[in-house]
């Protein structure tokens, strides 16, 4: 097995061109995954994060930044860098029903994965399809079934071992557990934590769950509107949130025990603005429950963007004045 590559993403942008114009969906996004880690994605419907990932793994072309696996940089457009980077980095689907082809059985499925990018004889083909199953805790007696024939949490451990049969580096889980029961979802994540253990790929887990992102995350990202927020390591953003929208996603889960409950924290007030027209200054200024429209003294956020001072420590937050440690906010 190789030695597991981490993955950055360096002021990664990516637009959608639409009959309505051009829509940023992915705005300047950096982030790091050390090797053999996993960071959570979290973050509303439509706030960027599958065009995010669909960036990594080349699905969707940024029209600027770097996106790096073990340092060395992925781009381009030539069939020759896809195949590079699907070598390196592979995608789990949220819904396995179309993720897999319908009329290919499982032993196909994962037979031709696994001949992708290296020549093998039928009976290596057999052997690695056996261990593939193995490896995602299915016996070999569904290896001649179609994927309707299995259930969603077979159908997605299925997908998991297609994914795994190049031995990628990276691995990215797009709300694969969104679709599944709480029981059937708790096995599924503690069989990608232990594949990672036994494997070393670094991992880039995309949910609306925080239990399962906290269950599974070494750190965690927020996404909003197509930039990242707030990006902490799992327990110090889950016992302490210092973004006004992060503290709003944690006070809206009933069933997070992941710690104290955000206290007196109203909802989030209105829509989500139009991506093609983005706020100015902070983004999530017109729906903070703290911001400019509430408070006196932080015109700030309505003119000065806090991206920019967001980065350089563990635990940041792109907010003039977060709950965590006090620092003054920039003038307008």
């Amino acid at each position: 097995m190789r030695e597991a590559a981490g993955l950055a993403l360096y002021d990664v942008t990516v637009r959608h061109h639409g009959p309505f114009g051009a829509v940023t969906a992915v705005d300047g996004v950096s982030l790091e995954v050390p090797r053999g880690k996993t960071l959570g994605l979290v973050g509303e419907s439509g706030s960027g994060k599958s065009t995010l990932a669909r960036a990594v793994v080349g699905l969707a072309t940024p029209c600027a930044g770097r996106i790096t696996v073990g340092g060395r940089e992925h781009g381009g457009r030539r069939p020759a860098d896809r195949r590079g980077l699907g070598r390196q980095v592979q995608l789990v689907f949220q819904d396995p029903d179309t993720a897999l082809d319908p009329r290919m059985t499982v032993r196909q499925s994962l037979a031709e994965a696994a001949g992708a990018f290296v020549r093998l004889d039928r009976r290596s083909r057999e052997r690695r399809v056996g261990e593939l199953l193995e490896l995602v805790g299915l016996g070999t007696g569904i290896a001649d079934r179609v994927p309707r024939q299995l259930s969603g949490g077979q159908r997605q451990r299925v997908a998991v071992a297609r994914a795994l049969a190049v031995d990628p580096a990276v691995l990215i889980a797009d709300e694969i557990t969104s679709a599944l029961d709480v029981s059937v979802r708790a096995a599924l994540l503690a069989m990608l934590r232990d594949l990672q253990r036994r494997l070393g790929f670094t991992m880039l887990f995309i949910s609306h769950d925080l239990a399962a992102v906290r269950h599974v995350s070494d750190a965690v990202a927020v996404m909003y509107l197509g930039r990242i927020v707030e990006t902490a390591p799992t327990e110090n953003l889950l016992h302490g949130p210092w973004h006004p929208y992060t503290r709003t996603l944690l006070s809206a889960v009933p069933s997070l025990h992941a710690g104290p409950r955000p206290v007196g924290v109203p909802p989030i007030a209105g829509e989500v603005p139009d991506p093609a027209s983005p706020p100015t200054g902070c983004r999530f200024h017109p729906r903070c429950p703290v911001g400019p429209h509430r408070r006196a003294g932080r015109e700030v956020c309505a003119v000065r963007d806090p991206q920019e001072d967001a980065a350089g420590r563990p635990h940041h937050a792109a907010c003039h004045f977060p709950w965590g440690p006090v620092r003054p906010a920039p003038a307008p």
